[in-house]
C-alpha cells in the first residue's frame, strides 16, 4: 500500500481528477482520497513512482506519507 499527501487536493473535482489519472496507470487499483488530511491511499502492484508520476500529470504536487 502506498500513501500521498496531496495539499492542494480540496474537493470532489480534486479526488476524481486523482483517482481518473491512478486508474489510467492500474485499473485495479483501489484507491482512498481523504479530504480531511489531504492523503491519497493506494493499493496496487505498481511502482511508487508510477503512481505518483500519474497525480502530478492530473494536476497536483504529492508527498509520500
Amino acid at each position: 500500500m502506498t500513501r500521498f499527501t496531496v495539499p492542494e487536493m480540496s474537493c470532489g473535482h480534486c479526488t476524481a481528477a486523482i483517482e481518473k489519472a491512478i486508474r489510467e496507470v492500474d485499473a485495479a487499483a483501489k484507491i482512498d482520497c481523504n479530504l480531511d488530511d489531504h492523503s491519497v491511499t493506494i493499493s496496487s502492484d505498481h511502482p511508487t513512482k508510477a503512481l505518483q508520476s500519474a497525480i502530478y500529470e492530473a494536476g497536483y504536487k504529492s508527498e509520500a506519507a
